[in-house]
């Protein structure tokens, strides 16, 4: 299957594609480069033997999506491309929103013209709000989310509903996943955020390779065990798993199919400190700061329908996602090359 990917140089888009690749797909990569640098893609031929094809570009880029719809013949598109900071979203709504909605937008209208209906959309935990009972199950009804990041998620998620409904051909799969953290276990291949780190894994990895002196922790006064937040971290590898366990269960298959992805249970940003740790060999320096607008104290997800339907679970814990952090950054402490 030739599936485009956006945002496919970036995180989680880059490991999807050697999944993909692994599983007898062939990507297709738009991403302009905004958070990610092309030089990935030596990464992904090298673990893979390919090399997607690459379109420097925006989505927002109509002429630019028509170009490859015609160059390439699409089956499917994996949607990553997004701005994804939760507490800079707050600061910069308009960009968030512009991006993240009309981008969508754009997109899907290009597939459409193009006669392309498989669509696997990035959406995220946060579109469930602050809800009154853990685990978050896909039967709840979205909360209100807590930053304009969250609502940009959930907008999309409405928008793709009414299309699916307005045009019942349309095989989509809402895919909420909690917090992907963790590298290739090859160490060649991780995350490597443009400027500072707005996640917690990236940050603690820097500090931990010297580039940045302490870790800010933001807030140690929630009502958890330590008082620090807690959230559902999952593998990368597992995250790109999932999607291609998405795209075999829509493709052809019309309806909208809402997915969970995490571990179903939470971890802290203490337990994670700790962990990784371990894995360098070193404590951490760190220290706490003001709770930051838009973070939930807790939560995480109930993967069961995820498991029951796309035969997905995780199979990698914490101890790997911080080893294979440490793999990634200790081999590449200033990330990946300029190219």
């Amino acid at each position: 299957m030739r599936v485009l990917v956006t945002g496919g140089t970036g995180y989680i888009g880059s490991h999807t594609c050697v999944r993909l690749i692994e599983a007898g797909h062939t990507p297709v990569v738009i991403d302009n480069l905004s958070n990610s640098k092309v030089s990935v893609l030596a990464r992904i031929e090298k673990l893979t033997g390919h090399k997607p094809a690459f379109y420097c570009g925006d989505v927002r880029d109509a002429k630019l999506l028509e170009t490859i719809f015609s160059d390439h013949p699409i089956d499917s598109v994996i949607h990553f491309a997004a701005l994804k900071a939760v507490g800079e979203s707050v600061s910069k709504p308009l960009e968030y929103y512009d991006n993240n909605i009309n981008g969508s937008l754009v997109l899907v209208d290009a597939m459409r013209r193009a006669g392309v209906t498989n669509f696997i959309f990035s959406s995220s935990a946060t579109v469930y709000g602050e809800q009154p009972v853990i685990p978050y199950v896909e039967t709840m009804p979205t909360g209100k989310p807590s930053s304009p990041y969250g609502n940009s998620k959930l907008m999309i998620e409405q928008c793709l509903q009414d299309l699916q409904k307005a045009q019942p051909e349309w095989s989509i799969a809402l895919l909420r996943y909690f917090n992907p953290v963790g590298a290739h276990p090859s160490g060649s291949m991780g995350e490597d955020p443009q400027g500072i780190p707005n996640n917690l894994m990236p940050f603690i990895a820097q500090v931990a390779v010297g580039r940045r002196d302490s870790l800010s922790i933001f807030g140690n006064d929630y009502p958890t065990p330590d008082g620090t937040c807690q959230r559902d971290y999952i593998h990368v590898i597992d995250v790109a798993d999932g999607h291609i366990a998405a795209l075999d269960k829509v493709t052809g298959r019309p309806g909208v199919y809402t997915y969970n992805l995490g571990a179903g249970f939470g971890y802290s940003v203490l337990d994670v400190v700790n962990a990784f740790g371990q894995a360098c060999g070193k404590p951490l320096p760190y220290h706490f700061a003001p709770r930051r607008e838009g973070d939930l104290a807790r939560f995480w997800a109930d993967p069961t329908k995820a498991a029951v339907e796309l035969n997905w679970r995780v199979k990698l814990n914490l101890d790997d996602m911080c080893a294979d952090t440490w793999r990634w950054q200790s081999a590449n402490p200033q990330g990946y090359p300029d190219e």
